[in-house]
């Protein structure tokens, strides 16, 4: 049984990376012909910078597509295994493809958009809650890494509260740990004054 779960998880996390590698930052910028998103702003491939090449249209698909894939993991592990300790594994890996994509030299976004996706797909509550953050701070301070810095300091305790201790607050944990790490040049600009607020443009 044990030697079963290890492969089912296995299966799980490969097929779950594999599809968090894909990249719609950068699919949809070469499908709009907009300048690829890491030559420019923050050179982070994520709608929020994609936003800054003047295309609204185009943050919306890069956000939609990036939360998808974080839900869609989650929620087809909860169909195919209904396990718990799956289903956070499904989440991990599809946010650790997300971060480090195979199919782009390992070199991916900060995983706010696909973090959502994975949070609705754990519980919808949890994904509301911490969605609910995040647009509080947003629209007090307009700083989309601001509101990711709160939401992923505050989703392992919304997590908690709702699974008790249990693989997915774990899993939340986890992720909002790496979030954090991802936004450590954020976090520096944030200190210093300089992070730009949402739809700033630094396209060249």
């Amino acid at each position: 049984m044990q030697t079963d779960l290890i492969g089912q998880g296995a299966l799980v996390a490969l097929a779950a990376y594999l599809l968090g590698s894909i990249s719609f930052a950068i699919v949809v910028s070469r499908l709009m012909t907009l300048p690829d998103p890491r030559s420019y702003g923050s050179k982070n491939p994520g709608a929020t910078n994609v936003l800054r090449s003047g295309s609204k249209a185009a943050a919306l698909l890069t956000l939609a597509g990036d939360a998808g894939k974080g839900w869609l993991a989650v929620w087809l592990a909860w169909l195919w295994s209904g396990v718990p300790v799956l289903v956070a594994i499904a989440g991990l890996a599809v946010f650790a493809g997300h971060l480090f994509p195979v199919f782009h030299r390992f070199k991916g976004g900060k995983g706010v958009a696909t973090a959502a996706g994975v949070l609705v797909g754990f519980d919808p509550w949890l994904g509301v809650a911490t969605l609910v953050t995040w647009a509080v701070m947003v629209a007090f301070f307009r700083i989309s890494s601001l509101g990711a810095l709160v939401a992923a300091l505050f989703a392992p305790f919304y997590a908690w509260w709702l699974f008790g201790l249990r693989a997915i607050p774990a899993a939340t944990l986890v992720i909002g740990v790496l979030i954090l790490w991802r936004h450590k040049e954020n976090v520096r600009r944030l200190f210093a004054g300089t992070e730009p607020r949402l739809g700033a443009k630094k396209a060249s």
